[in-house]
């Protein structure tokens, strides 16, 4: 997190002398630095000064706060880390921070970029295909090298691992995930994993059973997966009752979830028109 950071030029964010009504046990001081250190966890993950996040920008104008004020508390956060115990904390005050402002400005975390006169913008990455070995490493390196806010996403499936693996860091960095297609078996979970989640309403999702690993025996895999998908989609934020629906699906079937049930269940967070 040790990450100087430069002024945003032109941001669209101007001065608000006065903002909504503090929180309570928070004094403006402390407010600042929350939001300055959850700017610094997106900086840092990024490795990009022109990144930060959706709950930062809401936090700014809802509080009467200048993106040139939060600038400065950020660097100053950054002057003050002399030990590795230093960085920890601040480390620390991040992570409580972006989850305190996510509660108070009532939206989803997720990653933004500035550009270079300012404005807010955002590149979608469109991957399509099998989830295969060393598919994560593949997609996080395409989405690191386009600076991407999110990833469209069309495949029949894979590997549980690799989709799994790319559904938490989705989740760690705030991306959003989008399906404007066909998504089925193990691309739900990459799906899973975005902050924010939507479909097109051409777009169809299906599920079944995973198959056992050939150590195991299919009835202890087929528990274990089970069990598995339960697990992650808690983790996740999604009811888990996807998990259970697709156990009761045959492996060469395909459950078909509608728009209604992965709104309900939390699988998806919203249907847009296109993407």
């Amino acid at each position: 997190m040790l990450l100087l950071l430069a002024g945003c030029a032109g941001s669209p964010l101007g001065e608000r002398p006065q903002g909504a009504e503090l929180p309570s046990g928070l004094s403006r001081d402390e407010l600042l630095s929350g939001i300055a250190a959850c700017h610094l966890l997106r900086v840092a993950q990024t490795e990009d000064v022109a990144s930060t996040d959706s709950v930062v920008i809401a936090s700014v104008e809802r509080y009467g706060f200048t993106v040139d004020q939060m600038v400065a508390r950020a660097n100053a956060l950054v002057d003050g880390v002399r030990t590795a115990a230093d960085a920890a904390a601040l480390t620390r005050l991040a992570t409580v921070s972006c989850e305190r402002l996510a509660s108070l400005t009532g939206l989803d975390r997720g990653l933004v970029r500035f550009g270079s006169e300012g404005e807010l913008k955002g590149t979608w990455v469109v991957v399509r295909g099998e989830i295969a070995d060393g598919f994560a490493d593949e997609v996080i390196s395409e989405l690191r090298r386009r600076r991407a806010i999110g990833l469209v996403i069309e495949s029949r499936g894979g590997s549980v691992y690799e989709a799994r693996r790319l559904g938490r860091w989705l989740r760690e960095h705030g991306l959003r995930v989008g399906v404007d297609r066909l998504c089925t078996s193990a691309c739900i979970d990459v799906l899973a994993g975005g902050v924010s989640r939507v479909l097109t309403p051409q777009a169809r999702l299906g599920i079944h059973q995973s198959k056992a690993p050939p150590s195991q025996g299919s009835h202890e895999g087929g528990q274990l997966a089970v069990v598995s998908s339960v697990l992650y989609l808690r983790e996740m934020g999604i009811d888990d009752d996807i998990a259970l629906a697709a156990a009761a699906v045959p492996n060469e079937k395909l459950y078909w979830i509608s728009a209604d049930e992965a709104l309900e269940t939390g699988l998806v967070t919203a249907i847009v028109d296109q993407l």
